[in-house]
């Protein structure tokens, strides 16, 4: 496919050489014989259509071919183009390049060899400019930084439009900043002329002025831009934390929490930072370089050719020995890390050190680290020279060619001195921009680099659906385990439970008790729907729980754990914790009371408004339980979970949590899961599960599994109830 595109280009070449060079100029002086320019645009227009039409068809030839073939389309353009505008701008800097038959041939690209070698010489930098800042823009599978930028930009919505106000703003802006080269020239050319003092005042007014309008513009521009970027940066923040919350559970298990929340935090900060103030600096300085070298081929083509071809030399040359600096600078600190590592063992072991009497030792292994460094140090300092040196010298070696050139234009009568005084200018000008746009490109990329790691977490498809579509108006509560094995995402290998089957039944109260690290609190993170079963399935009202709304399952599904986690908020916003009807405080009070948080809560200056601090830390584990199942109460859920969750309360407390779960017992009290260890509760309940290394070994009710000789529930009841020794 390679050598076919390679064939159909040149066979494009050879087609514009031989039929489009001789062929359009002769048809077009024909039918457009009085108006030159005309002429020379329908000329270029043409040629850039058929040779865009060619390249499609090239590009038809070699389907899936990219890299270079992608610069195939602004290189028909950039041909095109190319002549067209060079006679425009002849016409508007009145050469009279036109209107002289002596020296039209010269925009005739077909008339001349060395015409048509000079639209090659333009277009080919400009098709590989376009095509180097369409593989930074363009998005692309591989999540180039053009791809990344957007990406970001996007977070801004509708005030995206506001960027086009500021490239418009940055045009103006760059425009204005002409007027003082500009206006140099011409002033110089007055001056040569003996003018009139009063065309100079006057125009020293308007560059004046010119100028700090694109001042005023440049500032407006900035503050438009910051305050949109603003907005960037916390819309960013918010989809990263939303990404990370609609994650499943066992991807908090394999991701430690400061690692995601340095992703969420300072990393996106960063990415947002960077990118927003390396974007805004490429786009002034690449709108003043553009219209920096605008005005240069409007002042003289030669001078900005020759521009052009020593830019490699101004900046490739400095840039490589730069390249070797760096390195020699790494190559330095890595020595400086070698000998401070040897000071630090000598001066934390000096005990040793003097009992072997290797003091001379250690310090002449310091210094041979140090004459290591210094040898690095005379090359770093010899790579800097050169560096310096080199772009010193490019640099001087430019302005004399410019002057040189310049110089014998102005003899020839091509250019006046003013021109050629403005042009120096510009061109200053421009190699200060085309050297910061080489300077920002680097960091442009690896700051957008960086970026990958939030968009790992914003593209990133839970393993597991959040939340399904099924919301019923009424529902029993009626669980269901069938055959349900589960081992956690972290340790795959590892069979937490094996083929779990069990029933929880509306009304009634189910004890699951056992040794610890039997899976007891996997059961409750599985009908929570934390986590999905690895084999089997886990039914509500005859639905698996993933079918089931988000929002709506956890509702109707509540549950306290045994060190539940507060928010540093109000008592009664975590009462009333993930509610999306706000409860009244009737209703926060009520289930306070049933749960015993009442009572200590009330007694607070503030009540229901006072702050539990972080994660509840100014409350005891008792009260924290309290508040805890208060919160789980208020949803008036159909199934109730309660892993170990009394364990702190006082024995008033426990007292009337046994009340609440079995007094009044009826079809339409929820079903309730209790994981306990303390028998006042599993003795009570209608059923007890007994779970063993992840399988239900007994089951029954208390007087059953004790009347069960060497039965595990017994034997687990009379070592608690046994008397230490």
């Amino acid at each position: 496919m390679a050598a076919l595109a390679w064939l159909a280009a040149a066979l494009l070449l050879l087609v514009d050489w031989l039929l489009l060079r001789p062929g359009l100029p002769g048809i077009f002086s024909l039918l457009v014989p009085e108006l030159p320019l005309l002429r020379v645009w329908a000329v270029g227009l043409s040629r850039w259509a058929i040779l865009g039409l060619g390249v499609r068809r090239v590009l038809g030839v070699t389907t899936g071919a990219h890299g270079w073939l992608t610069v195939l389309p602004p290189l028909a353009a950039a041909l095109g183009l190319a002549q067209p505008g060079l006679a425009l701008f002849r016409e508007l800097a009145s050469w009279g390049a036109l209107r002289d038959g002596d020296n039209a041939g010269v925009l005739y690209w077909g008339s001349r060899l060395d015409a048509f070698a000079l639209s090659y010489v333009a277009a080919l930098p400009a098709a590989a400019l376009w095509y180097k800042l369409g593989s930074l823009w363009a998005p692309s599978s591989r999540r180039g930084a053009g791809d990344m930028v957007c990406r970001l930009l996007g977070f801004l919505g509708s005030e995206k439009r506001r960027l086009h106000l500021v490239l418009m703003l940055l045009v103006l802006s760059c425009l204005g900043e002409m007027a003082i080269p500009f206006f140099t020239g011409r002033i110089t050319d007055w001056i040569l002329q003996d003018k009139t003092a009063q065309s100079f005042a006057r125009n020293i007014w308007l560059m004046s002025i010119l100028t700090i309008a694109s001042t005023v513009l440049e500032f407006t521009g900035d503050a438009i831009y910051n305050l949109t970027i603003g907005h960037m940066h916390s819309r960013a923040h918010g989809e990263v934390f939303r990404a990370v919350l609609r994650q499943e559970t066992g991807f908090f298990l394999q991701n430690p929490a400061g690692s995601i929340t340095s992703r969420v935090t300072e990393d996106t900060s960063k990415v947002c930072e960077s990118v927003s103030d390396k974007l805004n600096l490429l786009m002034w300085y690449l709108g003043r370089g553009l219209c920096l070298l605008a005005f240069m081929f409007w002042g003289s083509l030669y001078l900005t050719l020759v521009t052009l071809l020593t830019l490699p030399l101004l900046f490739l040359l400095p840039r490589k020995l730069g390249k070797v600096n760096q390195s020699l600078q790494m190559k330095v600190q890595e020595s400086l890390a070698k000998s401070s590592q040897v000071a630090i063992e000598a001066l934390s072991a000096m005990p040793t050190v003097r009992s072997f009497a290797n003091e001379e030792g250690e310090a002449q292994k310091f210094r041979q680290k140090l004459e290591e460094m210094k040898t690095l140090n005379k090359k770093e300092a010899l790579a800097y020279v050169a560096e310096v040196w080199t772009m010193n010298v490019s640099g001087m070696l430019l302005k004399v060619g410019i002057l040189y050139v310049g110089g014998q234009l102005v003899v020839r009568g091509a250019v006046s001195s003013g021109n050629l005084v403005s042009f120096v200018l510009y061109q200053l000008q421009f190699t200060s921009a085309v050297e910061v746009l080489l300077s920002i490109y680097p960091w442009m990329q690896k700051a957008v680099g960086s970026s990958e790691k939030i968009f790992e977490y914003l593209d990133r498809t839970p393993c597991s659906p959040l939340s399904g579509s099924l919301a019923p108006l009424n529902m029993e509560g009626l669980v269901e385990f069938q055959d349900v094995s589960f081992a956690y995402p972290n340790h795959p290998d590892v069979q937490v439970l094996q083929g779990l089957t069990f029933t929880l039944h509306p009304g009634k109260v189910t004890a699951l008790v056992g040794p610890n690290g039997s899976g007891k609190s996997t059961v409750a993170a599985l009908l929570q729907n934390l986590y999905q079963p690895t084999g089997g399935q886990v039914l509500l009202d005859g639905q698996p729980l993933v079918q089931y709304d988000h929002h709506y399952l956890h509702r109707q599904v509540a549950a306290v754990g045994q060190e539940p986690l507060l928010f540093g908020r109000s008592f009664r916003e975590n009462i009333a914790y993930g509610l999306i009807q706000t409860p009244t405080m009737e209703e926060i009070r009520a289930v306070a009371m049933k749960s015993g948080a009442h009572d200590f809560i009330s007694g607070l200056p503030q009540g229901y408004d006072t702050e539990v601090g972080e994660t509840g830390n100014q409350l005891s584990g008792g009260q924290r339980q309290a508040v805890a199942l208060a919160r789980a109460l208020i949803r008036k859920p159909r199934v109730l979970i309660l892993d170990d969750a009394t364990s702190a309360l006082d024995a008033n407390n426990q007292l009337r949590v046994q009340r609440l779960l079995y007094e009044n017992r009826g079809p339409a009290s929820p079903a309730v899961l209790i994981i306990t260890q303390q028998l006042s509760l599993a003795e009570q309940a209608h059923h007890i599960l007994f779970l063993k290394d992840g399988s239900i070994c007994e089951q029954g009710s208390h007087l059953q599994l004790m009347e069960k000789s060497g039965s595990c529930y017994r034997a687990m009841v009379e070592a608690l109830g046994a008397p230490s020794d």
